[in-house]
């Protein structure tokens, strides 16, 4: 070392000399360890904890690479991954490890962990799905990269305010991200048809000038259970080739000098941009282009690396759609097929056909993407001319096959021609993949038989099912300790990595001893979360009384507002005997609503108007409560799902495409309040509808009801119906707001009650009865929470994906194996 270097070396640290914690604490960030604040340690863990894993991601690179295996590729426009520290020191079987050097050097590890903000990739059941998927590839060894958009900012945060929701920023990118390596080296030029001006304000489309915008990858390890395979998720953050123009911004044009790059950050800059405009739904339309455009850029990049013969794309490479946002890939494929690598139409096309596969997730028509024309013409001229050639050779077979149907014809169509010119997205996915799947049994049926009926007659080998699942290594071992532990000491680790096992569990149903344990481990929950709730938003919970929740997006079809209704009753009959005997209870909603979505922010306006009325009302003080948790997230129902007794999974049936949190409160004890809905139907066939509390009108018996039906029926003969909305049009709810509530009275008896709340109340108010009478036995009750658990097993995402692996892409593992240093890895 030179001489006047030797005063600042070598560098010593509290524990051993490569100590990976305070080396990034003083290399990163320039301070005593020993100084550091909480947010600046969770950071240096979770940096050194990816130095550990970076060997482990490196070698599965190289693995995957070296064996050329048929890999899989899973486009989604959400990744609602949550919190990632724990859940990486879980599954590289680390948790000893970590909690000894938390010891060690005083840190506390639960304060590390609410360091980290929910990464704001997703929102709702689509994007959770995702991020239980890619664990899961992992977990199983496959060969498998996801890829989705890295959003500046999520969908919003949720505040509460007189009762009505707030949304508020989510800058959850404010502090630097740990876990996410930029690779500048594999950045991709997007094209567009078009380019941007700014106008009142808003970014405007100028048609006839193309531009280009640049594609950032960000990747982010996804390490499978026992760290042995780690897999990727890129990330993708659009920017602009030049960040300003350095003329324009000299001659004093500031604004101008700075438009295409505020259009390109524009692009990534928020998830789920307010759809209630033309612009918000144009930036929409932008973003799945541009999620598209670089993913299939970076596959072919790929699979270039390994193979160069085109027909052997399928063989390798297979592209599963998470829903139809990813659709146009298959435009976005054939353009490359024909117009970079120069195949014929028939060759392209049969690569494309045999490479993609499609998922299904919604019953609702208007859920079923439609893009105008003229966006196209404008963004994607190119692409625009493949759809239609696409469309017009499709609806030659359509017409070989079903002469003179002309209806068939235009409901088969990949172009809607009226009212405006659209593209059926959902349309073109099935046209251009060889695997259509629902995500639950009733609904792949209802799939086939009402909302692409035409499709499935002509296709039939085409379509599938794949019921969803979720990880239990997140939602039962990390989210539960308490439960997975008494599990474990019942039944070994085995659940862990196969949740088939947890099977076993069943003869133990009956044992005091274990149902004993069962409850205790309830109880452990149940008083986190209150301690949590109480620190975090300051209101009170009884863990004494049955904790009820319903956590979903607030949509008028889940119907948060039957269970408000149902609420609404039990005050009544509180009210007019306060000596009824019904055991205490909690009800938790949590949600957001779409800004745009008016009357499902007046249901959260309205649960809060009730829970506040409750809480005034010295009859209902410790018998009934009602509390809305604002800002729904992962680490939220990480904590909520294993305290609650009951799970709310009460959607109008044929309407909810599966659920996946009714899987997670099974797989955590919770009973459940249900209809014949989603995958509700396949957990009461594997738990038995007597170990649940269905209720209410079934999908078939909907359809059937549905031209009849009168919602003034109920309100005549029902008088707890009636009682229940005629205290809501009194204005017992809102006071000094008058007729706030209206429109969802109108709702109700006005506009028909499309969903069909007044139909179920009755039964739904049953069942409650049944659940309050049945919590009074907790033998009964721990017996029957125990049988839901053990027939959990088929919930689990693992058995989805290994569907997915063997039925549709044809994808075996590959275990990482040691490779020689030598080995490429930047093609991967």
């Amino acid at each position: 070392m030179h001489p006047d270097l030797m005063e600042y070396g070598p560098v010593r640290f509290h524990s051993e000399p490569n100590a990976l914690y305070d080396r990034h604490l003083l290399f990163d960030y320039a301070i005593d360890p020993d100084l550091a604040t909480t947010r600046e340690r969770y950071e240096a863990v979770s940096r050194a904890l990816r130095d550990v894993l970076a060997l482990r991601w490196l070698r599965t690179k190289k693995t995957q690479y070296k064996l050329n295996p048929k890999r899989a590729y899973y486009l989604s426009m959400e990744f609602l991954i949550g919190r990632s520290l724990a859940s990486n020191v879980s599954n590289l079987l680390l948790d000893p490890v970590i909690l000894e050097a938390c010891r060690a050097k005083n840190v506390n590890w639960y304060e590390l962990l609410d360091q980290e903000p929910d990464a704001g990739l997703g929102n709702g059941g689509l994007g959770r799905l995702a991020a239980c998927f890619v664990e899961s590839m992992a977990t199983l060894d496959l060969p498998a990269t996801g890829y989705g958009l890295r959003y500046e900012y999520g969908i919003f945060k949720q505040a509460i305010k007189d009762g009505w929701q707030n949304e508020k920023p989510d800058n959850w990118l404010r502090r630097p991200d740990p876990w996410e390596v930029v690779r500048l080296d594999h950045i991709v030029e997007v094209k567009l048809g078009c380019s941007f001006k700014i106008s009142g304000g808003s970014l405007v489309p100028e048609a006839g000038k193309p531009s280009i915008l640049l594609g950032i990858p960000f990747d982010r390890p996804v390490v499978g259970y026992g760290g042995q395979t780690i897999n990727t998720l890129r990330l993708w953050s659009a920017s602009a080739p030049d960040s300003f123009h350095f003329h324009q911004f000299s001659s004093g044009d500031f604004v101008g000098a700075v438009t295409e790059t505020l259009a390109a950050n524009s692009i990534t800059r928020v998830l789920y941009p307010d759809d209630s405009t033309s612009m918000g739904k144009e930036l929409r339309f932008l973003q799945e282009y541009f999620l598209c455009a670089c993913s299939m850029h970076d596959i072919i990049r790929r699979f270039r690396s390994s193979n160069t013969d085109w027909d052997l794309l399928p063989e390798k490479v297979a592209i599963q759609l998470n829903d139809t946002h990813p659709t146009v890939s298959i435009a976005e494929l054939m353009r490359i097929l024909l117009d970079d690598v120069g195949l014929g139409w028939d060759q392209a096309w049969s690569i494309t056909q045999r490479t993609f596969g499609y998922t299904n997730h919604t019953l609702l028509p208007e859920a079923l993407e439609r893009w105008p024309v003229s966006w196209f013409e404008d963004i994607l001229p190119r692409h625009l001319e493949i759809i239609y050639e696409i469309n017009r050779r499709f609806l030659d077979q359509v017409q070989a096959l079903y002469p003179g149907d002309q209806a068939r014809v235009q409901r088969m169509s990949l172009i809607e021609e009226a009212p405006t010119k659209n593209v059926r997205m959902a349309n073109l996915a099935i046209v251009g993949s060889h695997s259509t799947n629902g995500v639950a049994a009733i609904h792949t049926d209802l799939l086939k038989a009402h909302v692409v009926a035409d499709f499935a007659q002509m296709f039939p080998e085409r379509f599938n099912n794949k019921t969803n699942g979720v990880t239990p290594r997140r939602w039962l071992l990390q989210a539960n300790p308490s439960l997975a532990g008494v599990i474990t000491e019942a039944i070994g680790q085995g659940w862990i990595g196969d949740l088939s096992h947890i099977a076993k569990l069943k003869p133990l149903a009956e044992d005091p001893q274990f149902q004993s344990a069962f409850q205790g481990a309830k109880r452990a929950a149940k008083l986190r979360f209150v301690d949590w709730l109480k620190d975090n938003t300051g209101q009170t919970a009884d863990p004494d009384s049955i904790f009820d929740s319903q956590i979903k997006r607030i949509h008028e079809y889940k119907r948060q507002l039957l269970n408000a209704l149902h609420i609404v009753i039990l005050y009544n009959r509180l009210r007019q005997n306060p000596g009824l005997d019904i055991p205490p209870r909690t009800f938790f909603f949590a949600g957001k609503a779409a800004p745009a979505y008016h009357l499902a922010k007046l249901i959260i306006k309205f649960i809060n108007n009730l829970s506040e009325t409750i809480d005034n009302n010295p009859i209902t003080q410790g018998r009934l409560k009602v509390i809305f948790l604002p800002d729904y997230s992962v680490s939220m129902a990480e904590r909520l799902i294993p305290a609650s007794d009951v799970s709310e999974q009460i959607s109008t049936a044929g309407y909810e495409a599966s659920g996946t949190s009714n899987m997670k409160f099974m797989m955590n004890g919770a009973l459940t309040i249900g209809t014949r809905d989603g995958a509700t139907v396949e957990m009461a066939e594997e738990a038995g509808e007597e170990n649940m509390f269905l209720f209410g009108l079934t999908a078939d018996q909907v359809a059937d009801t549905r031209p009849w039906y009168n919602p003034h029926w109920h309100y005549e003969n029902e008088p707890e119906t009636r009682a229940a909305l005629d205290l809501i049009a009194s204005g017992h709810f809102n006071a000094g707001e008058p007729g706030v509530f209206n429109p969802i009275l109108d709702v109700l008896l006005k506009n028909g009650d499309f969903y069909l709340h007044l139909a179920d109340l009755t039964a739904y108010s049953e069942a409650h009865a049944r659940v309050g009478q049945f919590y009074g036995d907790p033998k009964a009750w721990a017996r029957t929470a125990i049988l839901n658990v053990a027939s959990s097993g088929k919930f689990s995402s693992d058995r989805t994906i290994g569907q997915y692996a063997s039925e549709i892409w044809k994808v075996v593992p590959c275990p990482t194996v040691e490779t020689s240093s030598s080995a490429r890895s930047s093609a991967v």
